[in-house]
């Protein structure tokens, strides 16, 4: 008695193809979840973005007011509005006692947009003022667009 060869059954081989991979009905549910999750999430993760810039620029103008003070123990007295921040890094003429760079780097760091800090002394109600213009780079604003100032405590936005 011979046997007859066996024949492959062609719903397993089906079967087998649809196990390796996945549909495109899946695929486009997949795409679809991770396009809802990007819209509810995104604007929020922008919006922490730039509420990180504002406490940046408040952390910078700190250290900036860090190193005013040393330069003013060394110089006795503020740089002038002629000599800026770059007095904090180069030493201006007609300062005796200057035991600088007082920022570290070398350089006046620019806000976090960009933008170069605002130097004023004597500042309206302090011996000196630093000052970013916020987003838009123009003064005033509300939000991440507000200025950001040693002199005053600017709203939260």
């Amino acid at each position: 008695m011979s046997k007859a060869p066996r024949r492959a059954r062609p719903t397993s081989i089906r079967r087998r193809t649809r196990e390796g991979g996945y549909t495109l009905v899946e695929l486009l549910v997949v795409i679809t979840i991770i396009g809802l999750l990007a819209a509810l999430v995104g604007p929020r993760v922008l919006n922490y973005l730039g509420d990180s810039k504002v406490k940046t620029a408040k952390i910078q103008i700190q250290g900036f007011a860090s190193a005013l003070d040393l330069f003013y123990l060394d110089a006795g007295r503020y740089p002038s509005s002629s000599e800026g921040l770059n007095a904090l890094v180069q030493r201006p003429s007609g300062v005796g006692a200057w035991n600088g760079p007082y920022l570290k780097g070398g350089q006046v760091p620019a806000d976090p947009w960009g933008k170069a800090y605002i130097y004023r002394a004597p500042g309206p109600n302090a011996p000196y003022e630093i000052v970013s213009r916020g987003a838009d780079g123009q003064e005033g604003g509300t939000g991440n667009a507000a200025d950001i100032s040693s002199a005053a405590k600017t709203a939260a936005p």
